[in-house]
């Protein structure tokens, strides 16, 4: 407990410091409010309108949350069915690859047509971002099995879905937490992006809304919120992986150290 609270006490301060600085050099060199706003001005902006704000928090927030649900049902069940099946890898696999290689705001548009500018939209778009890495990265996990293991239950009369569930899954839940840490991200950019195509709420519609009226401050204060619910997201995965899988943990302490948990 003692090296984790030195962690985030780290973390704290030297973001602190950073706001301190950008304080500082904003008003030394009298930088334009249009420009870069204060660090000042920003928390004040987030305290006027903080009941508008925190209403396209939870627009955003739902919308990813939904397409990170979705993507790891999507991610794991084709993980599964690429693994058991060498038809279905062949089948599957090119197509998730060619799916991932579309960039996003390319196709935004054509599923904003197709399902409507609600929240479902946003969700879909979060869904095609988040599901590719975890998709991978299940796979990995899934086949990083040693074969002599394999060979053992084998020889003992597992079936293949005794194997599966007290070898193969076992084995791949430090891979699939790595990708879900990797997809939460993607998530929050996914909604974002459906946001910036054809969203009327949420923060990526802020962002755009405030850009175009030229309020830089409102722009940081979507930024410092959106920030600050990826983080949250993130941590709650990586707080997930130590209750879930705490074996696999020590491997990647450096890659949770920038959230705390």
């Amino acid at each position: 407990m003692g090296d984790k609270a030195r962690q985030v006490g780290t973390t704290l301060i030297s973001l602190v410091v950073l706001a301190l600085l950008w304080e500082a050099g904003v008003r030394l060199f009298q930088v334009p409010i249009y420009l870069v706003p204060p660090p000042s001005r920003v928390f004040q902006d987030l305290a006027t309108r903080n009941v508008a704000l925190l209403e396209h928090l939870y627009t955003t927030l739902a919308e990813t949350a939904l397409g990170f649900a979705a993507g790891i049902v999507g991610g794991l069940g084709a993980a599964v069915l690429i693994v058991g099946s060498r038809f279905l890898q062949q089948v599957l696999y090119p197509l998730l690859v060619i799916a991932q290689i579309i960039p996003k705001i390319a196709i935004a548009p054509i599923i904003l047509i197709w399902v409507g500018h609600g929240v479902l939209s946003k969700v879909v778009i979060a869904f095609l971002v988040s599901f590719f890495p975890l998709v991978v990265s299940t796979i990995t996990g899934l086949r990083a099995v040693e074969s002599d293991l394999l060979d053992l239950v084998r020889g003992l009369g597992a079936s293949q879905v005794q194997t599966f569930v007290k070898i193969r899954f076992p084995n791949a839940l430090p891979f699939i937490f790595n990708g879900l840490k990797i997809s939460i991200v993607l998530s929050v950019v996914g909604a974002i992006v459906g946001e910036f195509v054809g969203g009327s709420k949420g923060l990526g519609y802020l962002i755009l809304v405030s850009n175009t009226e030229m309020n830089t401050p409102l722009m940081f204060s979507a930024f410092f919120l959106l920030s600050v619910m990826g983080l949250a997201l993130f941590g709650l995965v990586a707080l997930a992986e130590r209750v879930i899988a705490p074996w696999g943990v020590p491997e990647q302490e450096d890659a949770t150290r920038v959230v705390g948990v």
